[in-house]
């Protein structure tokens, strides 16, 4: 069972731990993309989409926010190019976001974080 140790924080490489910590993320990825919904519609969106109402630092906000999952990736030791994926994921939503209105309704629909959880569970499924 390999450790490793990240900013004084004790991590266990095992099965449960990665479990835990996609289900976590998992979590966390609902929050910011689709913790709330419209009512009586389907349209979902979580907390991204109220920072990026806000003109500039909503956007450089949530794009951080986004960044967490980011990080979170790597200390699972996921590959380079899923890595670059997600970071993609967030780029472009981040690009969309500058625009005023338009952006806000695109991140609402990209859902990167939830397109980056995604992209580590296939991962792990395919190399478990």
């Amino acid at each position: 069972m390999a450790t490793t140790f990240t900013n004084d924080i004790h991590f266990r490489d095992t099965d449960e731990g990665r479990r835990g910590r996609l289900a976590r993320l998992d979590q966390l990825s609902k929050v910011f993309d689709t913790a709330f919904a419209i009512p009586g519609t389907n349209i979902r969106f979580g907390v991204e989409a109220f920072l990026r109402l806000v003109p500039g630092i909503g956007d450089v906000a949530a794009s951080a926010l986004s960044c967490w999952l980011i990080y979170e990736a790597s200390q699972l030791g996921i590959p380079q190019h899923i890595l670059w994926r997600m970071i993609a994921n967030i780029l472009v939503e981040g690009a969309a976001g500058t625009v005023p209105i338009a952006g806000d309704l695109f991140d609402i629909g990209w859902r990167a974080n939830r397109r980056n959880v995604r992209l580590l569970r296939e991962y792990f499924e395919r190399n478990p």
